[in-house]
């Protein structure tokens, strides 16, 4: 079922996915050579303390996951796709970092991503992280009344394919709102003109994945949450919360 959101909760979802870009931004800034994972989760978690906002990561379990969620950020570094869990691991020069966060405050979530390079990058990985950050942008134009789910799966998966990229199967975005993930899945490939008709006051989390080895496998380190790529290539992540509206996308989580 999919709740359609008063234009009043819209805006309260606005200031939890301002939450969610303070503490992404703070991270991305912590995040150099020498830095741990841990160090970096609990820059996040201030950000959370200072505004009285909750984590709808932290002892998270969905029905795959063998634990809870032991952190506030999820940080996924170089072949890890998503649901990194961070620990000790101090970062490298050239490492490519995706940091995945979310914040609940009165009562409404926001939830975005981003993916960077610390210290001096590479070519490919600036090329990869440029096109997740156009996947994205094309999944957020896509996301405007009347349009349907399917085009902006289709949007997001078309920037990714054309690049060569390879995308997670059965991973994409979600819906949003009082909870992390509601209805609707949100695919990052599809057939345009299919599926859900995009109304006023849906609020979707849209978040293109690509592996830069150009194929689709994927599986889980043995903490059970952490994703990587079979081929052992690098990946990126990108991610918005979007509010869908009779004037447009409205990116809640706007850093």
């Amino acid at each position: 079922m999919v709740e359609l959101k008063t234009d009043t909760s819209i805006d309260a979802m606005y200031e939890a996915g301002q939450v969610v870009a303070r503490a992404l931004t703070a991270a991305r800034q912590a995040a150099d050579v020498g830095v741990s994972l841990l160090e970096l989760d609990e820059v996040a978690h201030g950000v959370l303390r200072e505004a009285g906002a909750k984590s709808p990561f932290l002892g998270y379990r969905p029905s795959f996951a063998p634990t809870p969620f032991p952190a506030v950020l999820c940080a996924s570094v170089n072949d890890a796709i998503v649901h990194g869990v961070p620990g000790r691991y101090r970062l490298r020069d050239g490492d490519l970092v995706s940091l995945d966060f979310g914040a609940e405050l009165g009562g409404w979530v926001g939830d975005s991503a981003l993916s960077f390079v610390v210290g001096t990058p590479r070519e490919a990985d600036l090329r990869l992280i440029e096109t997740v950050e156009r996947a994205l942008a094309a999944g957020i134009e896509a996301a405007v009344v009347g349009n349907r789910i399917g085009d902006i799966a289709h949007a997001i998966g078309t920037v990714c394919r054309a690049a060569g990229y390879g995308i997670p199967d059965g991973f994409g975005g979600h819906g949003i709102g009082r909870r992390m993930h509601e209805d609707p899945s949100v695919p990052n490939e599809g057939r345009p003109g299919r599926g859900m008709r995009l109304r006023h006051g849906m609020a979707l989390a849209i978040e293109p994945m690509v592996i830069a080895g150009g194929t689709d496998g994927f599986h889980a380190a043995p903490d059970g949450w952490t994703l990587k790529t079979d081929d052992g290539s690098r990946a990126a992540h990108a991610e918005h919360t979007v509010a869908i509206t009779d004037s447009g996308p409205r990116i809640l989580t706007a850093r």
